[in-house]
């Protein structure tokens, strides 16, 4: 009878111990770091496939958890898909952080253990600890970690890639919420209302293939598994009111969670929850609805895990070879096909969701200006700036050996205008290319080769006239000035 009576205890121990914080507290008070923190070694003690690391610290120090789900050694089986999860790099975003904990728990119970015969993952549930503990959108040095992917300056988005670098993981999803009350929303009189929203990879640099897939296949795929447990999807539609502003399929730009590591042909989506009118309005369904996306992701994943592993090794050998398009695209628009979209939008005066049509839909990403790709890029020394990025982003860079085979060519910048970026004014130098009249001295250089994995990255950071480039960040700006030369140099091979 005692033995029985220890046994009953021990499990309900067990079972107590991977109820979250939100949960035990009944929904009413959402999860610390303190308590996030008690909770994730409760289950690194409790499952044999969950080892619990820190990733890195946050500007005032607290820790980033990652936890490493598998039941062989992390990313050594190379017959199973790596995952790459991670929530809250916007601090007031909380349901993401709880979807991610209650994720956790449910994956280190028995019924789900089958799921690592086939997926490694890592799930970081809160990247912006410091921004969660007072629930604002940035983290302590006041920056939106979520635009900072490509200068890599926070400590949390750095800790972020160099895991990324570590595994190079095949498939990503980073957790958001999107905002429906927005004032002009408001006054329009109709809301989104969708418990999640999806965005797929949007630049036209990344793989045709992979982008693709990820629409003809993960879309349907998504969308049929949260209706079934009656949560409402949609492709993710930033921009509107319909009628006063135009609506596109997100951004293209690469200094988000999303891009950053699609741009290096990942198979790699942003979710959207839906916010509530406070932290705290619906987090119980909010919750579940980002838990049942990040779950159905993992299911997608592990079902079809070697077409997703085949086709990103084989797009990510083409960035490493060299063997892909032989032009970047650096300018973009987002532009209409000719066709109108039909959306359900909730009506805040009924209630009730009825169907919009939108008319200034533009879903369509057509380059309006692209280079030539050259074979690297030289970065003077005496700019420690430009190699310090590079060393964050983990680039391939070395010393430069020239030979007579090369080309060595400079921008001349002869006035700098400026061009719209999605309803906002960026930098756009008028530019001159041509060959070098001087002898380079080749001790006074950095060389950055593309055939790496960052290929697009490193054309798309480097060239001038990039609205998604280095000079379009305040730390960058004094690359470019009217009527000089640009500091960075391209080489290319020399023209027959």
């Amino acid at each position: 009878m005692i033995k029985h009576l220890s046994v009953l205890l021990l499990f309900a121990n067990l079972i107590q111990a991977q109820i979250t914080p939100l949960e035990k507290n009944n929904y009413q008070k959402l999860t610390s770091y303190e308590k996030l923190t008690e909770f994730v070694y409760q289950l690194d003690s409790l499952s044999d496939n969950l080892k619990v690391e820190v990733l890195g610290q946050s500007v005032e120090g607290r820790n980033l958890y990652a936890l490493k789900f598998s039941n062989s050694e992390f990313g050594k089986d190379t017959s199973k898909i790596k995952v790459l999860i991670f929530a809250q790099q916007h601090g007031d975003e909380q349901s993401g952080k709880e979807g991610a904990l209650l994720l956790a728990s449910e994956l280190s119970k028995p019924e789900l253990v089958g799921m690592f015969k086939n997926i490694d993952l890592v799930l970081v549930p809160q990247m912006n600890p410091d921004g969660s503990e007072i629930n604002v959108r940035y983290n302590a040095n006041e920056m939106d970690l979520n635009r900072n992917h490509l200068i890599l300056t926070e400590p949390e988005v750095i800790a972020l890639h160099k895991l990324f670098d570590q595994y190079l993981f095949e498939a990503t999803m980073d957790v958001h919420e999107y905002y429906p009350y927005t004032e002009d929303y408001m006054q329009y009189g109709y809301i989104k209302f969708f418990d999640e929203q999806i965005g797929t990879l949007t630049n036209p640099n990344v793989s045709e293939r992979i982008r693709n897939f990820s629409n003809a296949e993960y879309l349907p795929f998504i969308e049929a598994y949260l209706n079934e447990r009656n949560f409402t999807l949609y492709n993710y539609i930033p921009g509107g009111p319909p009628q006063v502003n135009y609506i596109r399929y997100s951004t293209y730009d690469i200094n988000d969670g999303r891009q950053s590591l699609g741009i290096q042909n990942s198979f790699s989506f942003i979710q959207e929850g839906k916010n509530g009118r406070d932290s705290i309005d619906n987090i119980q369904r909010r919750v579940e609805g980002q838990f049942h996306g990040m779950l159905a992701f993992l299911g997608f994943c592990s079902e079809h895990r070697n077409k997703i592993k085949t086709l990103v090794y084989e797009e990510r050998s083409k960035l490493i070879s060299g063997e892909v398009n032989d032009s970047v695209a650096i300018q973009m628009e987002h532009v209409s096909n000719g066709g109108k979209l039909k959306v359900s939008l909730r009506s805040l005066y009924s209630n009730t969701d009825s169907l919009i049509t939108v008319t200034d839909f533009r879903p369509v990403v057509k380059t309006i200006y692209d280079v030539d790709r050259p074979i690297g890029y030289l970065i003077p020394k005496k700019l420690p700036e430009l190699y310090e990025w590079a060393m964050r982003q983990n680039l391939i860079i070395s010393d430069f050996d020239f030979t007579q085979d090369l080309v060595i060519q400079e921008y001349f910048i002869s006035e700098i205008d400026s061009i719209d970026f999605e309803g906002d004014a960026v930098v756009n130098p008028i530019v001159e290319l041509s060959d070098i009249k001087f002898k380079i001295r080749p001790v006074a250089w950095y060389f950055i080769p593309t055939n790496q994995l960052k290929n697009n990255l490193i054309v798309t950071a480097l060239e001038p006239k990039s609205i998604l480039g280095l000079v379009t960040y305040k730390q960058y700006v004094h690359l470019l000035k009217a009527r000089e030369y640009f500091p960075v140099l391209r080489v290319v091979n020399q023209k027959k």
